[in-house]
């Protein structure tokens, strides 16, 4: 077992943030994150270009997390990169740097599932965060995965369910988009949503099987709604935009929460762990809490800042393999889908 004094540097580069993280042991010294505004005027996250503003950022970024740590490179212990899921052309950029740098310090290499970091962001050693006690049941929800996970270990997941076609995430962007807002929708449908009634229009919540679930029906049946209603009153939109972001927002997180309450009752956990960017909703947190006090559920929502992707995930789950002794390699492959 090593000591809580070696020293990480983490990389995380994903999709459309580059972000970098030193953490000792457990502790985080420094999480430093670069965001990309350029895909706003697209609506979306455009791979060529991420992966552009990655190279361009990654070394600013890099040496930001060292200086707010005020560690200098020839003290680090192990570096970690993402190795998977995202999108190849950015998750190339981090590993490439974090390869050639872990070869020029002599380091060794800790390849991390991006996902699992999502989860093992609870293991954090800080004020405010609690840890929780294996098995439990992890749920990521953000723009690009909604999973049912059992945690059995730090790295022994088994996904439960799966969404089928579109993420919570990328439900509520879309969704956002039809009624004119800007990209990513989600913070601005909640803070809309907090002055709308979630019960003046409903929408479908898909019976699926087992333990997945869908989002492209109320997707769907959204836009449908909107495109008639439109139709018939230009200003529908703008007239009925708070209650809008309130219904669709009750009904995407009323369609995972039924697929939790599901999970719990038949493998018989009452621990919770929520991660990805969608873990600051409102709405999911207000229910997740509902259910706490009436099903005595705990339930772990991970700080604000540690629910969009950023490199202190990455490294406390680099944490744990190091405890292991469980390194990577320079012929590791960057991998756009990953299991766990």
């Amino acid at each position: 077992m090593l000591s809580n004094s070696e020293l990480i540097l983490a990389i995380e580069s994903s999709c459309d943030d580059t972000a970098a993280a030193v953490l000792r042991g457990r502790k985080v010294l420094s999480n430093c994150i670069a965001n990309q505004t350029i895909h706003k005027a697209y609506g979306g996250v455009v791979p060529e270009l991420a992966s552009r503003a990655h190279q361009s950022k990654i070394i600013p970024v890099v040496h930001q997390a060292l200086a707010q740590a005020n560690i200098d490179k020839n003290d680090l212990t192990a570096i970690a990169y993402t190795q998977g899921p995202g999108l190849l052309g950015s998750l190339l950029v981090g590993s490439a740097f974090a390869k050639s740098f872990a070869l020029s310090l002599e380091l060794p290499l800790i390849p991390i599932n991006h996902m699992q970091g999502h989860l093992l962001v609870h293991f954090i050693e800080e004020e405010g965060i609690q840890t929780p006690k294996f098995p439990f049941l992890g749920v990521t929800v953000s723009g690009g995965h909604t999973q049912l996970v059992l945690v059995k270990n730090h790295f022994e997941m088994e996904v439960l369910g799966t969404t089928l076609d579109d993420a919570i995430g990328e439900a509520f962007d879309k969704c956002g988009k039809r009624m004119g807002l800007d990209y990513p929708s989600g913070t601005q449908i909640d803070k809309l949503a907090k002055e709308g009634n979630p019960y003046k229009f409903q929408f479908p919540i898909p019976n699926m099987k087992g333990y997945d679930v869908s989002y492209s029906g109320v997707k769907t049946a959204f836009t449908n709604f909107i495109h008639k209603q439109s139709s018939k009153n230009k200003s529908f939109i703008s007239d009925n935009l708070n209650d809008l972001c309130a219904s669709l927002q009750y009904t995407l997180v009323q369609i995972i929460l039924n697929k939790i309450e599901e999970v719990v009752k038949a493998y018989e956990l009452n621990q919770i762990v929520i991660g990805g960017g969608v873990a600051a909703n409102s709405e999911l947190r207000n229910q997740l809490a509902a259910r706490a006090e009436s099903e005595q559920w705990q339930v772990f929502l991970p700080p604000l800042k540690y629910t969009t992707d950023n490199a202190a995930m990455i490294g406390i789950a680099a944490y744990f393999k190091l405890q292991n002794q469980e390194f990577g390699s320079l012929s590791d492959a960057s991998l756009s889908r990953l299991n766990y």
